[in-house]
């Protein structure tokens, strides 16, 4: 094999674990929203499609975020880059749903849970890559 199908195989492994380790983070923040909004969760919530497709978002954007902190752990093994690179990633995905949320009149306190809770599922997730980098 080349060179640059090793770097693309070594790409989709780590995005297909930062996919997986964001998707969790995602499961289990909103399991601890139906836990604390619902006097009596069911699993019967989960089964519904906006949160099937909420979980498949969380893995798109954990595939995507894992590729590009490769490659930023890569290029420069800076702490600030590496913590600006979670904080881009959770700023444009909380704040995309902070806008939705203005545009819809949500509740703000909700929608700035949301804001931290991005940026928390991207944090999860530098952590789990850091250690897999680390171990090649």
């Amino acid at each position: 094999m080349s060179a640059t199908q090793l770097e693309r195989i070594e790409s989709l492994k780590i995005g297909v674990i930062s996919g997986t380790a964001t998707s969790v983070s995602f499961s289990l923040i909103a399991l601890t929203h139906s836990l604390i909004v619902s006097s009596s969760p069911s699993l019967l919530d989960w089964a519904s499609w906006p949160i099937v497709v909420s979980g498949a978002i969380a893995f798109i954007s954990g595939f995507l975020f894992g590729v590009t902190y490769r490659y930023v752990v890569q290029a420069a093994p800076n702490p600030h880059l590496k913590s600006g690179a979670v904080m881009a990633f959770g700023l444009v995905r909380g704040l995309a749903q902070l806008d939705v949320g203005l545009q819809l009149q949500g509740n703000p306190v909700l929608m700035a849970v949301q804001v931290g809770e991005s940026v928390v599922m991207f944090a999860i997730a530098a952590l789990i890559l850091d250690q897999v980098i680390d171990k090649q």
